[in-house]
């Protein structure tokens, strides 16, 4: 589904896209998909790799596998699902300060799009094969 793009861009007066009346305020977090016991290699990725933080799950949850992570205002759950297919087109656009030295620095393998005019991202795809938006903050 595609949402209505205001007359300022698609940004409301604060920038979030949303009016001063709108109750959404933004995405408390992203779930993906894992194969059952992954964890170690979403650990591998997500916080090896990416550079998010482990943060550890109600144990009710945790009982089920999968792992959350997040760095700031970043939050990604992955969860383990014994009928894992990867979502190849369906994904998460995570905001990167300094997109450019990002990438460089942790040597990922990237896809870069320059579709959006002004808008600088990539893609990459976790250890599963799911598909990572990664977008300049700047943008």
């Amino acid at each position: 589904m595609e949402a209505a793009k205001s007359t300022d861009g698609g940004h409301g007066a604060d920038g979030t896209g949303a009016s001063p009346t709108s109750p959404w305020r933004g995405i408390d977090h992203v779930q993906l998909a894992i194969p059952v016991a992954s964890e170690d290699e979403a650990r591998a990725f997500y916080v090896g790799v990416l550079g998010l933080v482990e943060v550890p799950k109600p144990p009710v949850m945790a009982a089920r596998g999968g792992a959350w992570f997040e760095a700031g205002s970043t939050v990604v759950h992955v969860g383990a699902d014994p009928d894992f297919v990867p979502a190849r087109k369906a994904h998460p656009a995570l905001l990167v300060a300094d997109l450019d030295a990002f990438v460089v620095e942790r040597g990922l393998d990237v896809r870069w799009s320059d579709e959006i005019p002004g808008t600088v991202r990539c893609h990459l795809d976790d250890p599963f094969g799911n598909r990572i938006e990664l977008v300049e903050a700047s943008s």
